[in-house]
C-alpha cells in the first residue's frame, strides 16, 4: 500500500468510527471539503502533515494515534 491509499484508508476508518462524514471533519477541522475530497480520489498523493495535524485535531486525536495503525507498517517505497 502507499501512502496516500493509508492515509486516505485511515481518515474514512476514523470517520465511520465515529459516525461522521467528510464534509463534518472538514468543517471540525477547518480544512476544505475540496482538499479531504482530494485525499479521498486519491488526487492528492503527497498530504502535507500540517493537513494531517488538522484532522487529528479535529478528531481529538494525536498525530502519533493517526499512525498507529497497521496500514503504515508495510508501506511500499515511492520513488517519485
Amino acid at each position: 500500500m502507499k501512502i496516500g491509499d493509508a492515509v486516505n484508508k485511515r481518515i474514512l476508518d476514523l470517520c465511520a468510527g465515529r459516525g461522521i462524514t467528510l464534509n463534518k471533519l472538514a468543517t471540525v477541522c477547518g480544512i476544505t471539503q475540496s482538499t479531504l475530497d482530494n485525499i479521498k480520489k486519491g488526487n492528492s498523493r503527497n498530504q502535507k502533515i500540517a493537513t494531517i495535524k488538522k484532522v487529528c485535531d479535529g478528531l481529538e486525536i494525536t498525530v502519533a494515534d493517526f499512525f498507529d495503525t497497521n496500514l503504515f507498517y508495510d508501506l511500499e517505497q515511492e520513488l517519485e
